[in-house]
């Protein structure tokens, strides 16, 4: 588990929202069971506060990450990453300001496209505003939307030979459903940081596949 302190952070708020995922998908033993693996003993029974004060570091969430595949295995932890990701988006992350006026009426009669357009900036800039993680999006024209971490809380200091950030696919995937009315959407990692690439990129493709 990386022990360094990254000096970078999260706001409590989006740690507490994937520890009641995490609670939400695998029981509350199980989650006790990640939390010391992953040696955050700390917040057993005791989740961070539901606020937005930036104080959980990057590297006690890249540490859950690691403890989810060190419990479970690489496919087991991926396959409980992607389903906390959209846990944590559908558990509060699209109640954000940023999000807001994307629930009204005059969002929902917008062409797919256009959705996509306003939605997904929305979602980056949620995490841009309230953390210390910077995303960007880049709109590829007809086909494809690339949605950047250039500072990632999923693989603070990890190295990996294949991508990891399974959770931040999961939070995309589910924010993509809601903001379309229930679509869903392939979403691709092609690089990331654990890698040894410049950023973690994911391709949005725009055509939905339901």
């Amino acid at each position: 588990m990386p022990t360094e302190k990254s000096g970078l952070y999260y706001p409590n708020k989006f740690a507490r929202l994937a520890i009641e995922a995490m609670e939400e998908i695998m029981g509350k033993n199980g989650l006790h069971a990640i939390l010391n693996l992953a040696g955050l003993q700390e917040y057993v029974d005791n989740y961070p506060p539901d606020n937005l004060d930036k104080a959980f570091d990057f590297a006690d969430f890249t540490a859950l990450n690691i403890a989810l595949e060190d419990m479970y295995g690489p496919r087991g932890g991926r396959g409980l990453a992607l389903r906390a990701g959209r846990a944590i988006f559908a558990g509060g992350l699209r109640s954000f300001g940023a999000l807001a006026g994307v629930g009204d009426l005059a969002f929902k009669v917008l062409p797919l496209n256009a959705k996509l357009k306003v939605g997904v900036p929305a979602m980056a800039n949620i995490f841009s505003q309230f953390s210390d993680q910077v995303s960007n999006v880049h709109d590829e024209g007809d086909d494809k939307i690339i949605y950047t971490m250039e500072t990632c809380a999923l693989c603070w200091n990890r190295k990996s030979d294949k991508t990891v950030c399974y959770m931040g696919q999961g939070l995309l995937q589910e924010g993509l459903q809601w903001l379309s009315g229930g679509r869903e959407f392939k979403v691709d990692m092609t690089t990331c940081i654990a890698k040894g690439d410049e950023m973690s990129r994911f391709v949005i493709f725009k055509e939905p596949i339901n």
